[in-house]
């Protein structure tokens, strides 16, 4: 069933600025499709270097969204991680209110439609 559109638009300033930078996003999109993916996996499917990706994963875990397992495989470290309760609660809301805030996208395939339509502000501000 599909969410109809509230007649107030959240503005950006609602959405999650942790979840909104590009990787972290990523990281927490990828893990809500996988039950967990290592250091690697993740580093690969976001095309990121390792820096960036533990700089990035480490706020996620800071914030609770994230679960980081470290443990040895054989002698080699193994790192994995896996979304949380919160984190998935978190992403929900986020891409709810992103929902909200974006036109329908049929309105962006075909404009004509949307100048006919009723238009409704992009923010909740006048």
């Amino acid at each position: 069933m599909a969410k109809n559109h509230r007649s107030e638009r959240p503005s950006p300033g609602d959405l999650d600025p942790l979840i909104h930078e590009r990787l972290r996003l990523g990281i927490l999109s990828a893990l809500a499709l996988h039950e967990s993916l290592t250091f690697t996996e993740l580093r690969d499917l976001l095309a990121t270097t390792d820096g960036n990706l533990s700089v990035q994963a480490r706020k996620l875990e800071e914030a609770g969204y994230v679960l980081c397992q470290k443990k040895f495989v054989g002698r080699k470290p193994n790192t994995s991680y896996r979304l949380t309760g919160r984190g998935r609660s978190a992403l929900e809301s986020y891409l709810e209110t992103l929902e909200r805030m974006l036109p329908p996208l049929e309105q962006v395939r075909h404009p004509a439609l949307a100048r006919r339509a009723h238009l409704r502000p992009l923010t909740s501000e006048g």
